[in-house]
Formats: structure tokens, C-alpha cells, sequence
């Protein structure tokens, strides 16, 4: 697996569109740790899954309602959350906002494309 370059600009770095209202740019990676910016659109949904990576996830901006392991909580811009290993979770965007999200490890299925 490679490695992202040392610095990375946002401005030339590329913004892939999911669908549905998101958006994701890769910020950086190695073998052992991936981060992205998510941009969702009001109402968008990161619809409940698992994967086996720990994330960390930043809210930049906007609302969301998060949902780990079945509990829902409200959080905004300056707040936090974090997933473990193969627990549930998923997101519904109440105000367009941005996540930073970090993966433990590396997401390598959002290197794929």
C-alpha cells in the first residue's frame, strides 16, 4: 500500500461525490491511519453499517444525529464522537455541515477508486 504525500492541499486535492448529499476528500493516509473531510447536505443520511477500522470523527460544521450501537445523540460543530470496531453506526445530517473523520486502520476501500 502507498502513502499519501507529506502535504496535502485541500484546494487541489481531489473531492469525490458519493450521492445522496455527500461528498469526501482524502486528507491523508499510510497503512495504519486514513483521514477525510465529509461534506454533507442537509437531510443527507450515512446510512447504518460496520467496519472493522476505529473512527473518530470531528464535526467541523453543521448538525448531525449520530447513532452508535443503537443510542442516538444530536451533536454540532466542535463536538466529537467516536466508533469501535464493528459497532453499528450511522448519520443523518440536520444542518449542512462537515465531518473529519479518522480510521484506524486505513479505510483501503476508500482508496480503491
Amino acid at each position: 500500500m502507498n502513502q499519501s504525500d507529506a502535504f496535502i492541499f485541500g484546494a487541489t486535492q481531489e473531492i469525490e461525490d458519493l450521492g445522496g448529499g455527500i461528498k469526501r476528500q482524502i486528507m491523508g493516509h499510510n497503512q495504519q491511519i486514513l483521514m477525510a473531510k465529509i461534506w454533507f447536505d442537509d437531510n443527507a443520511i450515512g446510512y447504518v453499517h460496520t467496519h472493522h477500522h476505529a473512527q473518530v470523527s470531528y464535526v467541523e460544521s453543521g448538525e448531525f444525529e449520530i447513532q452508535i450501537d443503537g443510542v442516538s445523540k444530536v451533536i454540532k460543530a466542535g463536538d466529537c464522537f467516536y466508533v469501535e470496531p464493528s459497532k453499528e453506526h450511522g448519520a443523518v445530517c440536520l444542518k449542512a455541515g462537515v465531518l473529519i473523520d479518522v480510521f484506524s486502520p486505513c479505510r483501503e476501500d476508500f482508496l480503491a477508486n
